[in-house]
C-alpha cells in the first residue's frame, strides 16, 4: 500500500505582528509572562480561556491565566474564526503548526475520533491558515509544557444547538480515552468601547462563564451585544467542560488594553478563566 503523503506544517502568520519572530526573545518574553501567575492550581484544569491579541496588550493575561492552569499535555484548542473561511466546526486534523523555535504536533488520533464522533466537524484547514487566534496562545502553551499535542478547532458555527450537540459528542471521546485531555479556548472580550464600558459588559459575560453556563453566555453576549469574538468556542467549550463533571470556575486575570496603550476611550478586553 503506498504511503501517505505528510501534511506540511501549518505556518505561522502572527510570528513579527503579534508576537516576536525571534526564537529566543519570544521564548524569554512568553516566560516572563508566565511567570506572573500564582502558583499553578493542584486540580487538574478542564479548560482554561485565554486572550490573543499582540502581546504587549493581552500577553500578562494570558500568561497570568495559563501559568496557573494545570493543563493535561493533550490539548483540545477552541478558537475563533476570523477571516470566516471554511467550515464552521474546522478541524485540523494533522502535522504539525510551525513555531519560532520549533513545532508542536497534532494529535491525529484524536481528530479522527472527534471527527467520526461529532457529524457538524469537518477536517479543514482553510479556517485556519490566515487565523491568529489559537496561533497566539501556542508559544505559552509549548512553554508550559514542552511535551504538548495539538487539536485545533475553528469556530463559526452560530447556531447553539449545533454547539451543544457537538459538545456532547466531543465530551465523549474525551471521556472514552485513558490519557486526559484539557480544553484552551481562544478569546477577547469586549472591543472598541470605553474602559468603563467594556469592564460593565465583560462583567456580564464572565458571570456566565463562572457560572458554566453556555446558555446564558450566549444570551447575554447576544442580548447586550457584546463584542467578545470567542464567544462561539466559548459556547462549545463551556458545554463540554460541563459534560466531562465540572464543577466551579474562577477569574485568573483581566484588563484592558488600555493598560498597555493609555487609551482608555478605545479599548479591547482580556480575561482569563479556569474551569475545573
Amino acid at each position: 500500500m503506498p504511503k501517505q503523503p505528510t501534511a506540511p506544517p501549518r505556518q505561522p502568520v502572527a510570528a513579527g505582528r503579534f508576537y516576536d519572530d525571534d526564537p529566543a526573545v519570544l521564548r524569554r518574553t512568553v516566560a516572563e509572562y508566565l511567570a506572573l501567575a500564582a502558583p499553578r492550581s493542584t486540580v487538574p484544569t478542564i479548560l482554561a480561556m485565554a486572550p490573543h491579541a499582540g502581546y504587549v496588550f493581552s500577553g500578562p493575561v494570558a500568561g497570568r491565566t495559563l501559568g496557573q492552569a494545570n493543563l493535561a499535555d493533550t490539548l483540545l484548542l477552541l478558537g475563533p474564526n476570523h477571516t470566516g473561511r471554511g467550515a464552521r466546526l474546522a478541524v485540523w486534523d494533522g502535522g504539525v503548526w510551525d513555531l519560532p523555535g520549533g513545532a508542536v504536533p497534532v494529535d491525529a488520533d484524536l481528530a479522527r475520533g472527534f471527527l467520526a464522533a461529532a457529524g457538524a466537524l469537518t477536517a479543514d484547514r482553510a479556517a485556519h491558515l490566515d487565523e491568529h487566534s489559537l496561533e497566539v496562545l501556542l508559544p505559552f502553551l509549548r512553554e508550559a509544557s514542552p511535551g504538548c499535542r495539538i487539536v485545533p478547532v475553528a469556530v463559526a458555527e452560530p447556531d447553539p444547538a449545533v454547539l451543544f450537540d457537538a459538545a456532547r459528542s466531543m465530551a465523549g471521546v474525551i471521556r472514552g480515552r485513558t490519557a486526559p485531555v484539557s480544553i484552551v479556548v481562544s478569546s477577547d472580550m469586549s472591543h472598541y468601547v470605553s474602559h468603563e464600558t467594556a469592564k460593565r459588559l465583560d462583567s456580564l459575560a464572565l458571570s456566565r462563564v463562572l457560572a458554566l453556563d453556555p446558555e446564558g453566555l450566549f444570551r447575554v453576549v447576544r442580548e447586550a451585544g457584546i463584542t467578545m469574538c470567542g464567544v462561539l468556542p466559548m459556547v462549545l467549550g463551556l458545554a463540554m467542560a460541563r459534560e466531562l463533571g465540572a464543577t466551579q470556575a474562577r477569574l485568573a486575570a483581566y484588563a484592558t488594553s488600555a493598560e498597555a496603550s493609555g487609551d482608555y476611550g478605545q479599548v479591547v478586553g482580556y480575561a482569563g478563566v479556569l474551569v475545573s
